[in-house]
């Protein structure tokens, strides 16, 4: 039922222009040609099981497929690399039956055989390095053959089997409600094993807080999708992909994307204005307006997406749950979403949307109470609390149109209650995301996500299912035996009632993070751009469009 909500969420929202295309739009759309389109920052590389951001995987879905994939425009799931798919009574073996005569862009067949050398790659991952920036397959399959990286839980893979060509069967060795949804996972791609195998691409070296990956992941990537690799130009800061004319699915109707990595939010604007780019993304919530009366189409996504401030238990001072829910009192998240958030922003009392199954409409709230916080610091023994907060100055996000703008004011929040900030600003990539999610630097940070696929494991599970270095909650296991229970229920109605309880219990009991905001991103395109259809989960696929010129 509720895949079904936010699908029609999806279908409605998505289609919903504030603007209309212009009357050069209205004929037959035109192929050939190149879309060029700004991205908000620099991809990580191109290997898609060691990525887990938006920037990365926007050139990756171009290039590559994955088993089950949305429908366009909504939380839907079709098939993609398999035709059809099936479970035992069990939930835990899945049977995909595979597009037959798909080759990847190196010419290599596409079979069972590939499917089963994926899962196994993952699987055997060797190297705490590789390991460690494997986030998503943790946050699904939790583990290993042999676990090297810290953190990593129980395995959930047991083995894949080629029945034939055109036959993969997957095993897992418990039920989870992942499934069928994080099979489209852009993570979990399929790349061509030849192509991994020349490419060295388990080979992830880490040198002191950056991280090195393999010409596979950097020149060499092939997948089977609508588009092939065309090069990386870092000084130029573009991607290119070229037009892959033996897609199995809808050809790409333009011969070239170039993605042009703008990070500065106002450039991007600017050189839209002019013209030397055809799309932008997350524009800022006051630009809305003002783009869609200059002529642009400013397609707005539904709000499937949650920011959030989170706490590294690390600090001793942090581990005190009073700490923890003054933090959470301190902020005027409110007054956030009216002066910063996109319009339709919501303020989130939950770490997932309330159109996602086991969203409980009863957990605790943490209005804006200064007093209440500056009690609670008391009682804590924590007046006077020194934090560092880390947030990226250089990206937009889609549930962090301007991470500046929203450090300033949280931080102000906490200030005000007698907190002192320590601001600490880094890039997203190099820089951020590795202090925060792999060396647990910070006190304090601004970071979020963008459902994947409708289940309440993809957003809470994902954060709160494992100890987690971004967190340093690795003792709250409590928290992580009752997701797991959650997660492994396959009765619909039990699985409600035990996400709600999990939800009731992250408010009131366990706190690691508090929720700030619920925003719906935008992407704008010029009149002249057909065929862009905006996602509810970001998954723009660029082989629909086509540039009317």
């Amino acid at each position: 039922m509720s895949l079904v909500a936010v699908a029609a969420l999806a279908v409605g929202a998505a289609g919903c222009a504030e603007s209309d295309r212009g009357d050069d739009s209205s004929g037959e759309a035109k192929t050939g040609g190149t879309f060029i389109f700004a991205g908000a920052g620099d991809p990580k590389n191109f290997d898609p099981i060691f990525n887990d951001d938006g920037e990365s995987f926007r050139p990756v879905r171009q290039m590559y497929d994955t088993l089950v994939q949305h429908k366009p425009g909504t939380a839907d799931l079709v098939g993609g690399l398999a035709e059809s798919w099936e479970h035992d009574p069990d939930g835990k073996v899945w049977t995909f039956k595979l597009r037959q005569g798909v080759k990847f862009h190196d010419g290599t067949p596409f079979n069972a055989a590939a499917v089963c050398y994926n899962f196994d790659r993952w699987y055997n991952m060797k190297g705490a390095a590789a390991q460690s920036q494997m986030i998503y397959y943790q946050d699904v399959f939790g583990g290993f053959a042999k676990n090297e990286a810290e953190g990593a839980g129980e395995a959930l893979y047991n083995k894949c089997e080629a029945k034939d060509d055109g036959t993969a069967v997957v095993t897992l060795n418990k039920y989870k409600g992942a499934f069928p949804g994080a099979f489209a996972l852009t993570a979990l791609s399929i790349a061509s094993p030849e192509a991994l195998k020349k490419g060295d691409a388990d080979t992830v070296k880490q040198n002191g807080d950056s991280f090195e990956y393999s010409s596979f992941a950097t020149t060499t990537p092939v997948g089977t999708g609508p588009f092939t690799f065309g090069g990386w130009d870092k000084a130029k800061n573009e991607i290119t992909l070229n037009r892959n004319p033996d897609y199995w699915g809808e050809k790409a109707k333009v011969d070239k994307v170039i993605i042009k990595v703008i990070k500065d939010e106002n450039t991007r604007k600017q050189e839209l204005r002019a013209g030397t780019v055809q799309g932008i993304d997350f524009p800022a919530p006051a630009d809305r307006k003002a783009l869609s009366g200059e002529g642009f189409q400013v397609l707005d996504r539904p709000a499937f997406n949650i920011l959030y401030l989170g706490i590294n238990q690390k600090n001793p001072k942090l581990k005190d749950l009073r700490v923890r829910q003054a933090i959470a009192y301190a902020l005027n998240r409110e007054q956030l979403v009216q002066t910063k958030g996109p319009g339709g922003t919501k303020v989130a009392d939950e770490f997932m949307p309330d159109t996602v199954l086991g969203y409980a409409p009863d957990v605790q709230k943490y209005e804006h109470n200064p007093d209440k916080a500056k009690q609670l610091l008391k009682e804590a023994g924590a007046e006077g609390l020194t934090l560092n907060f880390y947030y990226p100055p250089d990206v937009s996000r889609p549930y962090m149109p301007n991470p500046q703008e929203i450090f300033t004011v949280l931080a102000n929040d906490l200030q005000a209650v007698g907190i002192k900030v320590n601001g600490v600003p880094r890039p997203w990539n190099g820089g951020f995301k590795d202090d925060v999610q792999q060396f647990g630097k910070q006190d304090l940070h601004i970071l979020g996500w963008t459902g994947d696929y409708n289940d309440p494991g993809n957003f809470v599970g994902t954060f709160f299912g494992r100890g987690k270095v971004e967190f340093g909650d690795q003792a709250m296991t409590e928290m992580f035996d009752a997701i797991a229970k959650a997660d492994g229920t396959v009765d619909e109605a039990g699985k409600k009632a035990a996400w709600e309880q999990v939800n009731r219990d992250i408010a009131a009991k366990w706190l690691p993070a508090v929720p700030v905001w619920h925003a719906p991103p935008a992407i704008v395109v010029t009149k002249d751009v057909q065929g862009m259809i905006a996602s509810p989960l970001t998954d723009e696929r660029f082989n629909t469009v086509s540039v009317n010129k």
